[in-house]
């Protein structure tokens, strides 16, 4: 096995995807990564970097060219960090996630379970309704570039939603016309960090605006630039960061205009959310994903079911609709309260919430003698912690619903889950953020000892 060497070009077949959604190709028994090369192709590509274990490449001729590639509409695409598969059609793009996800389950959970199917969006464009744009020491409003803190300026993002594209526009012509300081994160100096918008299936939207300080110049002016670009706004709210640190949102509110909350609809029920609240960010894909974790939950209107990481509620009061009893559990205070008032206002009196870390709710529940029927989880990327699923598996519950938006935690989660007497009996992806190599993932694990 020869040496790969840097800058030399080589010839090779892309055989598919990396779980950063770039093409795969060997050669001399290495396995090199190449951005938007696509499975099937024959390409000329030129050796970037070579480490350890694998290369990096890039493509310098397509040889037979997919029909499957297509040309990227957005033309920061190969620029801006935040989209991975502009380069191909749509249908590859579903096939390269449930390949991942496929995967995943195999290598990492162990498991020969299948993948029944990959539920694709109707409308794979401006599904965000949350979109949260880095303000760059310069004063650029965008994304990041892949894999740095640069920002690259952008008028119009084929993913987000017009009115945030508008609202973070007028945010930036504020900024301009009163002469008000981006932060520099080198040295810790300047005012606005971040833009952050919400918006709701009727057009209505929330603007926080993250600063380095308490207050603003000229915070009536912010208010009607915002409301001027986007007619609809129901709340311009301040939030104060002054860490030194990638985290967005510092902990401290004051609302500017309007107030402090937007309302939207989901599976025929309303919620309010405020800035921290969790809320998936592909509303209508968010419906499609629930209806699964249901058809998976298995309810009868018998059961308890408890709910961690359960956000403003959006599952367990789904959930509860169906059971005797839901439980919620979740970190952010903010969202709790949310959560509670949700249930109130949609009229669920069998739902009840708790504030605290997953782990200790966990065991504070199994330590009260709680067993629930049906348990479901829908942690952040990095999964959950061994404590939490030994708590989980501890409460013997019949299923486990686990909704994941990472395959290889999720892997990893379920052999742990094996290990304890929970088998992983279904699986199917759904394709809740189009253009990007993220993927949720929901898996039925079932007590194999009744």
């Amino acid at each position: 096995m020869e040496k790969l060497l840097e800058n030399h070009i080589y010839t090779g077949t892309v055989e598919g995807y990396s779980s950063e959604g770039l093409g795969i190709v060997r050669l001399e028994g290495t396995v090199v990564f190449v951005p938007q090369a696509i499975r099937g192709e024959t390409i000329d590509l030129k050796i970037t970097k070579v480490m350890k274990t694998c290369a990096a490449g890039k493509i310098v001729k397509i040889k037979n060219p997919s029909t499957e590639r297509a040309k990227p509409e957005c033309p920061y695409f190969g620029k801006c960090g935040g989209c991975d598969f502009q380069h191909m059609s749509y249908a590859e793009e579903l096939w390269a996630k449930r390949q991942r996800v496929q995967d995943a389950l195999t290598r990492l959970g162990g498991t020969d379970l299948q993948v029944e199917e990959i539920l694709g969006a109707k409308d794979p464009a401006h599904y965000r309704n949350k979109s949260q744009y880095p303000v760059g020491a310069d004063g650029a409003i965008g994304f990041f570039q892949a894999r740095t803190h640069k920002v690259v300026p952008i008028d119009r993002c084929l993913i987000q939603s017009e009115v945030s594209d508008k609202t973070a526009k007028a945010v930036g012509d504020w900024m301009k016309r009163y002469n008000v300081s981006a932060y520099d994160e080198r040295t810790g100096k300047g005012l606005v960090r971040h833009i952050y918008v919400r918006v709701n299936k009727k057009g209505e939207s929330l603007c926080c605006v993250i600063a380095n300080g308490k207050q603003f110049p000229r915070e009536p002016e912010l208010a009607a630039f915002i409301r001027a670009a986007a007619p609809r706004t129901v709340s311009v709210v301040l939030n104060t960061n002054t860490a030194k640190s990638n985290v967005i949102l510092g902990d401290k509110y004051r609302t500017i205009w309007g107030q402090d909350f937007l309302m939207d609809t989901l599976c025929g029920l309303t919620f309010k959310l405020s800035v921290p609240s969790f809320y998936q960010v592909n509303r209508d894909q968010a419906e499609v994903l629930y209806g699964k974790a249901l058809e998976f939950a298995g309810l009868t209107g018998e059961e308890t079911v408890l709910d961690l990481y359960c956000g403003t509620g959006t599952i367990t009061l789904c959930l509860a609709k169906q059971a005797k009893r839901a439980i919620g559990a979740e970190i952010v205070p903010p969202a709790i309260e949310d959560a509670k008032e949700n249930a109130a206002r949609n009229g669920i009196g069998n739902a009840e919430f708790f504030c605290g870390d997953a782990a200790d709710i966990a065991a504070k529940l199994e330590g009260e003698g709680l067993r629930p029927d049906v348990i479901t989880v829908d942690p952040p990327r990095k999964g959950l912690a061994p404590e939490v699923i030994a708590s989980v598996a501890g409460m013997r519950p019949n299923r486990v619903v686990y909704v994941s938006c990472d395959p290889a935690t999720l892997g990893r989660d379920i052999k742990i889950f094996e290990n304890l007497g929970y088998k992983a009996v279904r699986a199917v992806a759904v394709d809740m953020f189009p253009g990007t190599r993220h993927v949720e993932t929901i898996v039925l694990l079932q007590r194999e000892t009744l």
